[in-house]
């Protein structure tokens, strides 16, 4: 491995490991604050503005974001997207986006059974069964299209597509995450923990597969 080569290596994983520290520390403060019940006053702060904001033609726009978050609309993406990447003989790329995103789901419903935060009973505008904490969509999204993005963003080289493609995943995450408040299924801090979870995940299985590939190069 060069020194560059190398020092870029180091700087990666440097960042990595911040991101993954600050991840679950956000997600260790929202499950203490669970579990000594002081999250009241977060959760109601945002559902009130956010409800505040229902209407009709809202409503009909945030079911439809809330769906490109579901299990159903995942896995056939997943599906469509790993194969594209073995057809392109990317078989690593389409190994470490499997087990992310199917990995990411498992976790999550261990969280769940572990904390069993029953899931908000007022303003419920679509039905949900199942436990809170974390939310479910908010994780799996931003593993899977924040895997995704950063898929992209290794083979494409216009630095204004790069931004339109990082901008557009991150813009899509959040609407998926405000997409289960407005819906009344979630509270802001399942939301919010489900963000920093998948964070961490996300950035593990990312740093596994720059690592793989880079060893391969070498």
């Amino acid at each position: 491995m060069q020194p560059k080569q190398a020092s870029l290596t180091g700087k990666y994983i440097l960042t990595a490991v911040v991101i993954v520290l600050l991840s679950i520390l956000i997600f260790m403060k929202f499950a203490h604050d669970l579990q000594k019940n002081q999250l009241e006053r977060f959760d109601r702060t945002y559902i009130d503005w956010i409800q505040s904001h229902i209407s009709p033609k809202l409503t009909v726009w945030m079911k439809g974001i809330t769906e490109l978050g579901s299990f159903q609309t995942l896995s056939v993406l997943l599906l469509v997207s790993v194969s594209l990447m073995v057809w392109r003989r990317k078989k690593w790329e389409a190994l470490f986006f499997m087990v992310a995103v199917t990995g990411g789901m498992l976790f999550n419903q261990l969280l769940k059974q572990i904390f069993e935060r029953q899931r908000p009973m007022l303003h419920r505008i679509v039905e949900e069964t199942g436990y809170s904490f974390p939310s479910g969509h908010s994780m799996a999204s931003i593993v899977f299209y924040g895997m995704l993005a950063m898929l992209l963003l290794m083979f494409v080289k216009s630095p204004v597509l790069k931004l339109l493609i990082a901008v557009t995943a991150g813009c899509l995450i959040i609407m998926i995450g405000v997409s289960r408040i407005y819906l009344g299924v979630h509270y802001p801090s399942d939301v919010a923990a489900g963000f920093a979870a998948g964070a961490a995940w996300l950035t593990v299985c990312g740093a596994g597969l720059q690592a793989v590939l880079v060893s391969r190069r070498s």
